[in-house]
């Protein structure tokens, strides 16, 4: 296997991990056409290589009561990007944040027990720039891989 080239065996293991994690190297093979040391041996090269980064549970979060779900595009200055990773690693709430490009500097996602929760994360958020919030009424697809 070459350095960052999947070929169409690797691409098949993505594919069935990506849809359930939990999914058996015996499985796996069986599905791919190939045997159960193969499998393991391309799931151990494509995590040694950083192409599998790590195995998470999908969790509903609404069921243990964060039931606001939402985006704040938070503005910052490049001198305050230090102050506000340390703000966003720490907080319970942030699902996810992505630096991107555009009016705002970052996108987080984060979820909340109800709107005072919210309205306190993204008061101390403005401390570093400017923010706008979107709250998500649905979501029509879940998180998802996408494998190339």
């Amino acid at each position: 296997m070459k350095e960052n080239v999947l070929d169409e065996l690797d691409k098949a293991i993505l594919i069935l991990l990506a849809s359930n994690a939990k999914m058996p190297v015996k499985k796996i093979a069986e599905k791919v056409f190939a045997s159960a040391p193969t499998v393991n041996t391309r799931i151990m090269e494509l995590s040694k290589k950083g192409i599998i980064k790590g195995y998470r549970a999908e969790i509903d979060t609404s069921r243990f009561g964060d039931s606001i779900k939402c985006y704040i595009n938070i503005e910052v200055d490049t001198s305050l990007r230090e102050p506000i990773y340390k703000f966003l690693n720490s907080s319970k709430n942030v699902i996810s944040c992505d630096r991107v490009t555009g009016e705002y500097s970052f996108v987080v996602q984060a979820v909340f027990e109800n709107m005072q929760e919210m309205d306190a994360f993204v008061n101390e958020a403005q401390r570093f720039g400017k923010t706008k919030t979107q709250i998500v009424f649905s979501t029509i697809i879940s998180p998802r891989n996408v494998i190339v």
